[in-house]
């Protein structure tokens, strides 16, 4: 027979055990904001992020191309495009056309953006959405915005064409693409899995499954 001394006791002991197990559980993932990293999955803003203050941007390179500063362009996307959604919002023709911000709202942009990084205003390059709206990146939010510069169109172009094509035949899910540009758009075919070969998009590890590549609704932006 258990006593009522005994009981507590017992008792007593398992919230302790259930208390020790919570402390050695991992905790959430946190963001990273070290250059070269990228968190688990990319934020959905509530709120843009704040223009970071003039000067305290650096652009950064890698085989001869731009990159944002990690920084202060982690890249974010929008809440509104999911794995479940892309069928209704990346995938369907136009769509991004009705969340791209006016002219109003980017010509302002550019030029916070380009006192940010320590560019003239009168810089020539696009202000790009770091995971491009086709890849259902945020379209206002200056932790999704740089200033690339160079001509219009740029070579990031092409590699958010064909990421978008990946995902939208379905070869790369759609985090897996935003996560691989957002982290170096220059290696993001290596980084997602894939492979060009003869202007299609493929599985590296499955050659023989590849799709044409086509240019996104919003010229790759």
């Amino acid at each position: 027979m258990i006593t009522p001394a005994a009981r507590i006791r017992h008792v007593g002991v398992a919230i302790l055990t259930v208390t020790a197990l919570a402390a050695c559980a991992p905790g959430p993932l946190k963001a990273a904001s070290a250059a070269g990293q990228t968190p688990a999955s990319l934020a959905a803003p509530t709120t843009n992020a704040p223009v970071p203050a003039a000067g305290t941007c650096k652009l950064g390179s890698h085989n001869g191309q731009d990159l944002p500063d990690p920084h202060c362009t982690p890249g974010t996307i929008n809440g509104q495009v999911t794995q479940a959604t892309i069928g209704d919002t990346i995938c369907k023709s136009g769509w991004t056309k009705t969340i791209r911000p006016p002219t109003s709202v980017t010509g302002k942009l550019k030029t916070q953006i380009d006192t940010a990084y320590g560019l003239p205003t009168s810089t020539t390059g696009e202000l790009d959405h770091l995971v491009s709206l086709e890849l259902g990146g945020a379209p206002s939010d200056p932790a999704n915005l740089w200033v690339e510069p160079g001509k219009i169109p740029n070579p990031k172009d092409a590699v958010e064409n064909k990421l978008h094509s990946a995902v939208c035949s379905g070869l790369v899910p759609l985090a897996t693409a935003q996560k691989a540009i957002a982290s170096n758009w220059t290696t993001a075919f290596d980084d997602a899995g894939l492979r060009v070969a003869s202007g299609k998009v493929c599985l590296r590890d499955t050659p023989s499954r590849c799709v044409g590549s086509h240019r996104g609704d919003e010229d790759g932006n």
